[in-house]
């Protein structure tokens, strides 16, 4: 089960969504938050917490989800992480190039938190491990 989440995102609202969504769905999940691919790299190779999974947008200043996902599966400790990508693009490059590049869903930010709600329930009631499936979230 889901104890540990890292949430690498630029946009700071989206934080706040997410953070409330977390404690409003009471699944006593610790959430971590970075706001590029740098910091959150920081975090993880200083932690001695490591989370169970992470959301990553691909878009972010510094360093984006693709370079930071390139890394991540290369770091012995790091690897068997699983890793959803959460991002606004819907584009049928960034889904494939995810697939390739390790994570383990894709799934598309939502504009109505009704509907984000409903997705991480489906998302943490899943258990996933860099063996995973690759899993396109639909809206």
């Amino acid at each position: 089960m889901v104890k540990n989440v890292l949430l690498i995102d630029d946009d700071y609202d989206d934080h706040l969504f997410f953070e409330s969504i977390l404690d409003e769905l009471e699944l006593g999940i610790s959430l971590v938050t970075a706001e590029n691919g740098i910091s959150g790299l920081k975090y993880l190779k200083e932690t001695q917490n490591l989370p169970d999974l992470i959301f990553l947008d691909l878009n972010m200043p510094q360093m984006g989800g693709f370079d930071f996902l390139k890394i991540l599966k290369e770091e012995e400790k790091l690897k068997n992480i699983a890793v959803v990508i959460y991002t606004t693009s819907n584009n049928h490059f960034d889904i494939e190039k995810s697939r390739e590049s390790g994570a383990n869903m894709f799934f598309s930010k939502p504009s109505n938190l009704i509907f984000l709600s409903e997705k991480l329930k489906q998302i943490f009631s899943k258990k996933l491990n860099s063996n995973h499936t690759f899993q396109l979230v639909q809206k």
